[in-house]
């Protein structure tokens, strides 16, 4: 069996090559992976020695290789397929664990150039999980190293399901979808309103319940290149799960008070305000807004600009 690694973010990515290695796999990687793994003392493999082919223009052909792709793409119950891979001497490989070029934190960089931005675009790894992730059935592919646990208890129990290997493709596809979305928001640059839009939103949490108590409800952020803000990127720090109405509320008042310049206060129940009011003294402009409605501000959200 044959795992190739090849990752950016290198959390327990060692944990997971020794534990990988434990199980009877056969590690592959590329560049700045192969000599971080190769830290934990493991014989770990150059993907060149795969493909007998070395890396060139600096980094930018490492993997796209029909040894590699042919490899992870060729279906196992397909013995037409099999046979090929016989005939060129291709081994299969068993598992593909990459995540991509922090083109995200790059861009955001207030100084950063167009060249920098453009080199940290990452081909060689959307194209890695793209292929594994079509061939879920037969390939294990981890983007995220949350997952990585969970898969290797599955893996020394015998099997990773086929309900989690779709689940995991699934999340490799959308990955590599919010990624390029990312990427084509930086190059349109000032273009409002670009012929086709894609909005890259990742899951922040889930909800007490939606509108109504009986619905379930999660939020997703919109992600952004550089510091998000609002409601949905801030942080609780106090009292049970928010439901959809909270956020809904929350929202509101956070907009209104940032309307003003003064010191403000506004009090937003079921998408209606309750009270409002700007004072110099953020206690007394409280006061006010309280009593614009003191009965329906209970259970309302209350937001200062200050």
């Amino acid at each position: 069996m044959i795992a190739l690694i090849s990752v950016s973010d290198k959390r327990g990515v060692k944990e997971l090559a020794l534990e990988l290695a434990g199980l009877g796999f056969d590690i592959y990687s590329t560049g700045g992976t192969q000599r971080y793994l190769l830290e934990t003392g493991l014989p770990v493999h150059s993907i060149s020695s795969l493909t007998q082919f070395p890396e060139i223009l600096d980094g930018r052909v490492k993997t796209l290789h029909p040894l590699v792709h042919a490899g992870i793409l060729a279906r196992r119950d397909l013995p037409q397929h099999m046979e090929e891979l016989r005939r060129s001497e291709i081994p299969t490989i068993d598992l593909v664990c990459v995540n991509l070029y922090p083109f995200p934190e790059v861009a955001s960089r207030p100084e950063v150039s167009l060249q920098e931005a453009l080199e940290n675009i990452d081909i060689g790894g959307p194209t890695l999980l793209r292929a594994a992730a079509k061939n879920f059935p037969w390939v294990i592919v981890l983007v995220d190293p949350n997952d990585y646990e969970q898969v290797l208890q599955m893996l020394r129990e015998g099997e990773v399901p086929q309900e989690v290997r779709r689940r995991l493709a699934a999340k490799a596809f959308q990955h590599v979808a919010n990624y390029d979305a990312l990427i084509a928001r930086y190059l349109w640059g000032e273009e409002r309103f670009p012929p086709q839009l894609s909005l890259p939103l990742t899951k922040a949490y889930d909800l007490r319940y939606g509108e109504n108590p009986h619905q379930k409800a999660a939020l997703y952020r919109l992600d952004v290149l550089g510091q998000g803000g609002g409601i949905a990127w801030a942080r609780q720090l106090h009292g049970k799960e928010l439901s959809y109405n909270n956020i809904m509320d929350a929202d509101a008042a956070w907009q209104v008070v940032n309307d003003f310049k003064e010191p403000t206060v506004a009090i937003i129940k079921h998408a209606n305000p309750c009270g409002l009011a700007s004072h110099v003294d953020l206690a007394e402009a409280f006061r006010l807004a309280f009593e614009g409605d003191p009965i329906s501000a209970f259970g309302g959200i209350v937001a200062t600009n200050r």
